[in-house]
Formats: C-alpha cells, structure tokens, sequence
C-alpha cells in the first residue's frame, strides 16, 4: 500500500514552526488538493481551526501537540510518521449546529465541534427559558450562561464548568449551566444528541447575551436553536493506543 499523501498546516507559534519545518524535510508536503490526510501541528485551538477549515471535506485530521493542552492531539514524535498515521483508529464527531436570531431580527447559523456556549456581557445575569423538542423544561435558568456540549467537547470549557465528562461514542449533549442562580440546585442535564433545544433570552434589549458555536460569536443573541448536525461528519485520527475513547476514560480518573 502507498504512503498516504500528508499537508502540514502549522499554528503561529515558534515552536509549531519549527516542528512544521523537520517534518516538512522528513516527509514532504504534498500540495493540500492532492492531500490524502492533513497533521495540524500545535494545540486544540488550531485543532479546532483546522477541522472547521475542512469540514465540508471529510478529509481525516491527524493532531501532534505542538501546545500547551492538546486533548485532540497525538504526542511528538518525529519517528514512522507514515506507519503512526496507517496505524491510527478514526473517531467520527458530529458537530453541533446553532441558528441564533438577535435582537434587530436578523438571523444567523455556525457550527460548534466543542460547544455552544451563552454568555451574559453585562452586569446583569442572564435570563434564559430551556425548551426541548418544543416542551417547556425550564422557565427561567439566572445564570452567568448556558452551555450545550458534545461528547468530544464535554472535556473542555464544560469541564471547566462542572459539567458531565461524555464517552466518545454516547448519543448524548451535555447542557451545563455556569454559575447559576436560580434555580439554585439546577446542575444541567444530559440530553439526547437528537434533541431540538431552543434557549430563549428573556429581556434581550437590557439583558443581553452572546451566543458562540466554538470561535464563532453571534452578539445580542434573542433566541438560539441547537440541533445535531448530521450531515457533517469530522474525521479525527488518533494513535492506537491513546484514542481519544481512551483519554476520556483517563481524564475521568485524573485526581
């Protein structure tokens, strides 16, 4: 079998350029129409860059932490680049898709790979009505915000907000509020990945909020609606034996 044609896009940093540069002259760089896989070379933030880049592609995405995280990246290693990338498991993701409608009625759509997540940007605490699948589940949520997670990205800023680690593979969102006021006991909940939600701001015009879908902010946010998108489909490459199945499991038992 042929080796795999490989691109090699790079984050801005000294490091990740210079690591770009030795695996350039180790293995080449195949021009990106002719690429049969493209290693992203530096943390999650470029991770996520790279899979939004090429998310109409379907062209698989292997990861080398040239970062300071890199949950989505695979360990450097300048060794057998070409048999690490035959021997990689590919784990499929979903994106999340969010159609957000603000407050002068205009109406817009990203993709969230991580999640969704809505942010006061005043003093005031925002209020938020949860419905799902058009069944009222909570009337008013005063919080800081709201965030709405997929498997891949329950272990990133849901984490950070006390929210559920997911299994890779679970059918599943995680919706977690950050620092909730009332109700006072309302941890979040684990949604089927299926489920419409529909968030409603209550009072936009005073208590604004922004709604984001990973690095993509849609300000003034009135109403967002969140939906599986599964026309979609992110092919992450991991190494055998630290798929990213494993890693959840891992970052589970961390203390």
């Amino acid at each position: 079998m042929s080796e795999k044609k490989i691109t090699f896009i790079s984050s801005e940093t000294k490091q990740a350029s210079d690591v770009k540069e030795k695996l350039v002259n180790l293995y080449g760089n195949s021009d990106l129409s002719k690429a049969d896989v493209i290693v992203a070379l530096g943390g999650d933030g470029l991770m996520l860059q790279v899979l939004h880049q090429f998310i109409e592609t379907e062209i698989p995405i292997y990861g080398i932490n040239c970062g300071s995280v890199g949950f989505l990246m695979n360990e450097l290693n300048y060794d057998d680049l070409h048999n690490k990338i035959k021997d990689s498991e590919i784990t499929i993701i979903n994106p999340l898709k969010m159609t957000v409608t603000d407050i002068n009625n205009d109406q817009y759509t990203e993709i969230a790979i991580n999640e969704v997540a809505l942010s006061r940007t005043t003093y005031q605490a925002a209020k938020l009505k949860i419905s799902i699948n058009d069944k009222v589940r909570l009337n008013e949520l005063i919080s800081d915000g709201l965030l709405i997670s997929t498997p891949a990205g329950s272990t990133a800023y849901n984490l950070s907000a006390d929210g559920p680690i997911l299994p890779i593979n679970a059918k599943l969102m995680a919706m977690t509020p950050t620092s909730p006021f009332r109700p006072r006991r309302w941890k979040g909940a684990l949604l089927d990945i299926n489920s419409i939600v529909e968030i409603d701001v209550l009072d936009p015009d005073f208590r604004k909020v922004n709604a984001t879908a990973d690095n993509h902010e849609i300000k003034n946010a009135k109403s967002i609606i969140i939906s599986n998108d599964e026309t979609k489909k992110l092919n992450i490459m991991f190494d055998s034996n630290h798929n990213l199945e494993e890693r959840i499991i891992r970052e589970q038992f961390m203390s």
